[in-house]
């Protein structure tokens, strides 16, 4: 008959042995089996429980000081692919960004056409505008349970319906209406497609991932603008936003077919994501996104003149100038998602330099047609550069609300746009020269780039103050 075994004194301490010793190695278990020669076991025990204890808090704590920077020559080596679902996200974002320019091109023709002045065609482009910023928050509540691709298809819809409206609008005041319905899908499209195209994406390539779908506001600036305007002066302004509609129809039929479905977020007080606003890092982070676009179109929207009668091209000659100011906004889009990737704060500061570099020097090489030709691809390169990181920080700041944070975000860039506009004609009004003005971007440049310290400062703070709870 088998011998029964008797349970030990100390309850199971075989267990327990083969859970502490057993998990140095096997050697250890077999060297201190009961009654075997060898260390105290008691002292074997307490020194694997302390070694437990330590990996745990180093688990639990960060070590303190300032992460490790990672080699942004290793992350650069590995690019990521324009997969189908990055694709869909990519034409939506064309037919916005041509939707959004290609008015400019055609206000004589629809202020003629509906028997307007040119200057109240031109208040089109101010309620469009108006309707991103508006557009944000309200859009950002609406849609903040729905998934991210139901709320995709749902902003894509809302597109196409309004620039159909603006195709048949018989009235002025329909147009206008039909152009801030189709600006209120703008934010919260760029914003949650930023989202979602960061997490179809590995952790260190998420902000490679947004810059392709960003990539295609930038191919929109380089064929979608041009062209809808010759289409429009060709056939009518109302087959540009038919054909920009027909964009929008393909945009939503692949982002319904490509984008995978994301799980419905947690229901909740949908006004409590504004609790991330709290935090300064995240106001901050919309204010430098704000001076980014401020210092960028206090100096565009004179592009024309100054090139002009600076310069001395002629209007054809601007329009290539143009076309090479498009291709550097489509390099510096690539270039910033892969900064952005290595450190996404390091990389908005090194880019507020460069933009004031540039800006500074434009000053000078205004006077020269080569040069000016260079500094415009450079200024594209670097302006441009700044989106995704810019974005990034945002979202990074509020991981509890990407969606909202993200939608807001692109409202803090049409602010930055209009107020832009605004800061570059105070010194024409008061007689300044077409090439002083890039000076008024260098000093917006400064402001985000003094916000940009402020942010590393708030962050070591942030640091600092886990540690110690730790």
């Amino acid at each position: 008959m088998a011998k029964s075994r008797r349970p030990s004194a100390g309850g199971d301490d075989e267990t327990t042995r083969r859970q502490v010793l057993g998990a140095a190695s096997p050697a250890a278990f077999r060297a201190h089996r009961p009654g075997a020669p060898g260390p105290n076991r008691a002292f074997v025990i307490g020194k694997r429980l302390r070694i437990v204890v330590r990996r745990t808090h180093k688990r639990a704590c960060p070590p303190s000081g300032p992460p490790p920077i990672p080699n942004p020559i290793a992350i650069g080596t590995s690019s990521l692919r324009l997969t189908p679902p990055l694709a869909a996200l990519a034409v939506g974002a064309f037919g916005i960004g041509t939707t959004e320019f290609v008015i400019m091109g055609l206000l004589p023709d629809v202020a003629r056409d509906l028997d307007v002045s040119i200057p109240s065609a031109g208040l089109i482009v101010t309620g469009y505008a108006a309707g991103v910023v508006v557009g944000a928050p309200v859009l950002a509540i609406l849609t903040a349970r729905f998934p991210r691709k139901g709320a995709l298809i749902a902003l894509m819809a809302m597109f196409v319906f309004g620039n159909l409206l603006c195709a048949f609008a018989p009235s002025y005041g329909l147009l206008m209406a039909a152009r801030v319905l189709t600006a209120f899908s703008h934010a919260a499209f760029f914003g949650i497609g930023a989202v979602a195209a960061a997490d179809l994406a590995p952790q260190n390539q998420r902000a490679q991932a947004m810059s392709l779908m960003f990539a295609g506001l930038t191919v929109a600036n380089v064929l979608g603008v041009p062209g809808g305007t010759a289409l429009g002066q060709a056939l009518g302004w109302r087959a540009s936003f038919a054909c920009v509609a027909l964009i929008g129809a393909i945009a939503l039929s692949g982002i319904a077919v490509f984008v995978p479905r994301d799980a419905r977020p947690p229901k909740g007080n949908v006004l409590r994501e504004f609790a991330v606003l709290g935090d300064r890092r995240v106001l901050i982070g919309m204010a430098m996104s704000a001076a980014s676009a401020a210092s960028f179109f206090a100096v565009f929207t004179y592009i024309a003149p100054i090139l002009e009668t600076v310069t001395g091209f002629t209007p054809p000659a601007v329009t290539w100038l143009l076309v090479i100011y498009g291709i550097g906004l489509t390099f510096g889009n690539v270039i910033g998602g892969r900064l952005a990737d290595w450190n996404a704060l390091r990389t908005i500061g090194g880019l507020f330099i460069a933009v004031m570099a540039v800006l500074a020097a434009f000053t000078l090489t205004s006077h020269d047609a080569i040069l000016t030709g260079v500094t415009m691809f450079a200024w594209g390169v670097v302006a441009f550069a700044l989106v995704s990181p810019l974005q990034m920080r945002v979202m990074d700041m509020a991981r509890g609300a990407p969606n909202l944070v993200s939608t807001l975000n692109q409202g803090a860039f049409n602010i930055g746009c209009a107020s832009g506009a605004w800061f570059g004609g105070i010194p024409l009004r008061f007689g300044a020269a077409y090439d002083s003005l890039p000076w008024v971007g260098v000093a917006i440049a400064a402001l985000g780039l003094a916000l940009t310290l402020i942010s590393l400062a708030l962050d070591r703070r942030h640091a600092e103050a886990a540690a110690v709870a730790c």
